[in-house]
């Protein structure tokens, strides 16, 4: 059987990024989402980011998690290229990841980057947010998502 076509796309700034954003696949490989990860960055492939960014789309891609850290443009270079909706991952860096995160953040207005956590509660949160999207025009991620919802609940009361 021919693989599914990615519906969310993981993107990270460098291959040092990869054990945080496993969190992202993790996730949407508990909710059966199909994904796709690339390596790409804002600084030192911009071309690659952008072109990366404008294809997306026609490729079947809904949702684009983008994971950075430093400066963090990645996010928001991927943001200006596409119209999806983009989530941005800050890692932690030199500053405790407070870098990443105002990097990620601090968008101007017109070119919206919904920003998570640093590290990886907020790649995990990435993976969720994307499910949450996704559900929209996928109904069947609601009831895995109110599933997942009463689990979380179940574990707290235990």
């Amino acid at each position: 059987m021919k693989d599914p076509k990615p519906l969310v796309a993981i993107v990270m700034g460098s291959d040092s990024d990869l054990p945080v954003m496993q969190e992202t696949a993790g996730v949407l490989a508990e909710f059966k989402v199909p994904f796709e990860m690339t390596v790409s960055s804002a600084h030192r492939s911009p071309e690659r980011t952008a072109e990366y960014a404008r294809k997306a789309e026609g490729h079947g891609i809904e949702v684009i998690v983008a994971g950075a850290g430093g400066a963090a443009h990645l996010a928001g270079v991927i943001a200006g290229h596409t119209i999806l909706p983009v989530i941005g991952v800050p890692m932690e860096s030199g500053l405790m990841g407070l870098d990443s995160l105002l990097s990620t953040v601090q968008m101007p207005g017109g070119v919206p980057v919904a920003t998570v956590a640093v590290g990886k509660a907020g790649a995990r949160n990435a993976g969720i947010l994307a499910v949450q999207i996704l559900s929209g025009k996928h109904p069947e991620l609601k009831k895995s998502l109110r599933r997942y919802k009463a689990s979380l609940a179940a574990k707290v009361k235990a």
